[in-house]
């Protein structure tokens, strides 16, 4: 049987059955930006980084199954303006204050930024008031830095089989919440060892007493722009029906 393949930017992209167009993009060593996108996880297609135009038309390309002859484009001019565009609205809905952020050199909107140029924060701030949740013996909470990417509430539920995290609110007022009365992390059987607890891609979930454990500077995304990375986003396992 020939190879199926489309096509991104120009360039042949090969596919086994079952997989979105990103990660056949990621198999083949082409990055798409992505925040949400997880390769152990089901797509979800919420942060809408990872947009791209199939045959004319925009589509979230982790949620957008690949196929035999797609024109896909991600490296124009109007999709990167409209990537820039997200970022600069994620960045000030947060207080993303990076020169301070433990998370700095880590993370993926903060290497994003980077990625795609985006030097100036365009809209106002919000500069919401999401008190700090220090009240695990091993974990600190900043709520501040939230994206909203959902990938803790994910890996809560679909691996460690707790539901620690979840989502409240709508609209503006959409915010990351703890599935505790008090709602406090402290009050749940949530662990260091979790898999919700090494997904966030910003720096909301911070282990405590480790901070600055490798200095800014030597960090994954000092040494090399996210892009460089791709080998870690590549599909962990054969693909089938969009499912991991």
């Amino acid at each position: 049987m020939s190879e199926q393949t489309f096509t991104l930017d120009g360039q042949e992209i090969p596919f086994a059955t079952g997989q979105s167009v990103m990660q056949a993009a990621l198999s083949a060593g082409v990055f798409i930006p992505h925040l949400c996108y997880h390769p152990e996880f089901r797509p979800h297609g919420s942060c809408k980084l990872c947009t791209v135009k199939i045959n004319g038309r925009p589509a979230t390309s982790c949620t957008t199954p690949a196929a035999a002859g797609l024109e896909v484009e991600s490296d124009t001019q109007e999709i990167l303006d409209k990537r820039r565009t997200l970022l600069q609205m994620l960045l000030v809905e947060g207080n993303h204050f990076c020169p301070s952020c433990e998370k700095s050199g880590h993370c993926k909107l903060q290497a994003l930024g980077y990625e795609l140029g985006v030097m100036t924060p365009h809209f106002n701030h919000f500069y919401p008031d999401r008190p700090v949740d220090a009240s695990h013996p091993d974990v600190l909470l900043d709520f501040n830095r939230c994206i909203l990417c959902e990938l803790c509430i994910r890996a809560s539920a679909e691996v460690d089989g707790k539901n620690v995290f979840a989502l409240a609110g709508r609209g503006i007022g959409k915010h990351l919440i703890v599935n505790a009365e008090s709602g406090k992390l402290g009050d749940t059987d949530f662990a260091l060892t979790d898999k919700a607890a090494q997904v966030c891609p910003v720096g909301v979930i911070l282990a405590k007493r480790q901070g600055f454990a490798v200095p800014i500077g030597q960090r994954r995304f000092d040494a090399a722009p996210i892009s460089a990375h791709v080998d870690e986003f590549r599909p962990v396992a054969p693909q089938a029906g969009g499912k991991p």
